[in-house]
């Protein structure tokens, strides 16, 4: 790989005005993006930028995922999709004998290790797009909005039919309807399946998309034959596979190096390892400072969401002091997340402890956590049992056992343990153990000081 000896060591970070733009992004997802001047110009000429102000390394591999983005961001100056109308269906061919799409151009699917820019690339990708009915999203978040809204028609269906014969319904179609009248190209950021749910129903909503002329970019940990490896009824998901190939171009990149961890030369300014000593004072000190530039007192808050009650024993304005224990030992789903993170500009997190696959739900919630947090660019304080790139002990306890969660989701199956795959992600761990090398990443970067000016400048 070609090098630049002079850069300094914040230039590894993922530039500052793409990640930005991201931030933007994550509250205003269809709107142009004011953070960064690429809006209109080719991926290509944007790289170059880059590489002139040197605000990225020169880097092969992400030059030639660059030249595949460009191929789809060419395809698609010459692109007329379908127009969205009341009547979906007969625009989209989602009705019986209507026209399907055949002529939409390949999406991309960039797959790669942790850290080598495929987040920032696509971003680059996005703000280049000078379209309007476009949408870029995490695809943890993207899913939650997909089962909230399965839900609703659901429910409005049965209110509906409650005087009539019941009649066959698929409610995976209205949805689709509704996606694409909000937006035929969509960026996917992490695109992973680790649960059963979404397993179940990606192939006909995906199928339904890419017939309505939809294309997709995403980037991934995983190839998309890895996708849901090892997963629950994984024969039921395979299919899927196949129908993102065919509407998506593969790439990888994988460089070898991870940039955000290596901006880092093992400075820690807001990760406390309580191995080296009382973490409290210093994460009250910066609670404190935090506080100061809030308009607000320190209380308890409580937001209702899908119903429930989440209740925070210590906030401050947009500013969250909490524990492990209230974030990821409770049930909490990404969507409730996605609510902490779009209320709170900044998350302390006490006493996080050493995780295993023991404590699975947590890990699972925890790695959910991280990924929303980044993901809309909030700043985060924590404190742990051990350093960072400790945190997640992959050795099986002695006494691990299915737990009760385990037993009811078989049940709700009808999976016996007999008639199951003993390497099932279920039991194994699998899909932590992979993802938690992305989180581990993250939180590296979220400790830089050019991540936590990053809330500064959206406000």
């Amino acid at each position: 790989m070609l090098l630049l000896t002079k850069v300094s060591i914040s230039r590894l970070l993922p530039p500052t005005n793409v990640v930005a733009a991201a931030a933007v992004r994550a509250f205003s997802p269809n709107a142009p993006s004011q953070a960064t001047s690429s809006y209109g110009k080719t991926p290509r000429e944007v790289l170059q930028e880059k590489l002139a102000r040197q605000e990225i390394q020169p880097d092969p591999h992400q030059q030639r995922i660059t030249e595949a983005l460009q191929v789809v961001y060419d395809s698609i100056q010459t692109y007329t999709p379908p127009k969205p109308s009341t009547g979906l269906g007969k625009w989209f061919g989602f009705g019986r004998g209507a026209r399907k799409v055949l002529d939409a151009p390949k999406g991309l699917y960039i797959y790669g290790s942790v850290g080598g820019g495929k987040t920032m690339l696509m971003d680059m990708f996005y703000d280049c797009c000078v379209i309007d009915r476009k949408r870029r999203v995490h695809f943890n978040s993207f899913m939650t909005d997909v089962h909230g809204k399965i839900h609703e028609i659901k429910s409005k269906h049965v209110r509906d039919a409650s005087n009539s014969k019941p009649q066959p319904f698929d409610p995976i179609k209205p949805v689709a309807e509704l996606i694409t009248e909000d937006s035929w190209l969509i960026c996917f950021d992490e695109f992973q399946v680790t649960d059963i749910a979404d397993a179940m129903i990606l192939k006909r909503l995906f199928t339904y998309l890419f017939d309505a002329g939809v294309i997709v970019v995403a980037t991934s940990n995983r190839a998309p034959d890895d996708l849901y490896k090892n997963g629950l009824q994984r024969s039921n998901f395979v299919p899927f596979i196949g129908v993102l190939k065919s509407h998506c171009n593969v790439v990888t990149l994988d460089s070898g190096v991870d940039y955000r961890t290596a901006a880092l030369k093992g400075e820690s300014k807001h990760y406390f390892d309580k191995s080296q000593g009382d973490a409290n004072p210093a994460m009250d000190k910066l609670f404190k400072v935090l506080c100061s530039q809030e308009n607000d007192m320190i209380r308890p808050k409580t937001f209702t969401h899908f119903g429930r009650n989440i209740t925070f024993a210590k906030t401050c304005g947009q500013v969250l002091d909490s524990t492990f224990e209230e974030l990821c030992d409770r049930p909490h789903g990404a969507s409730d997340f996605l609510q902490i993170s779009q209320f709170f500009h900044t998350v302390l997190i006490r006493d996080i402890p050493q995780l295993n696959l023991k404590l699975k739900s947590q890990t699972r919630r925890f790695i959910t956590l991280i990924d929303t947090l980044y993901d809309n660019r909030v700043r985060l304080v924590v404190s742990a049992d051990v350093p960072y790139k400790m945190l997640f002990s992959n050795e099986k306890p002695d006494d691990m056992h299915t737990s009760d969660e385990h037993r009811m989701l078989m049940d709700d199956l009808k999976i016996t343990k007999e008639s199951m795959d003993a390497s099932s992600n279920l039991f194994t761990g699998e899909e932590e153990l992979f993802a938690f090398e992305r989180t581990v990443s993250r939180l590296a970067e979220m400790q830089s000081a050019e991540y936590w000016t990053l809330w500064e400048k959206h406000r």
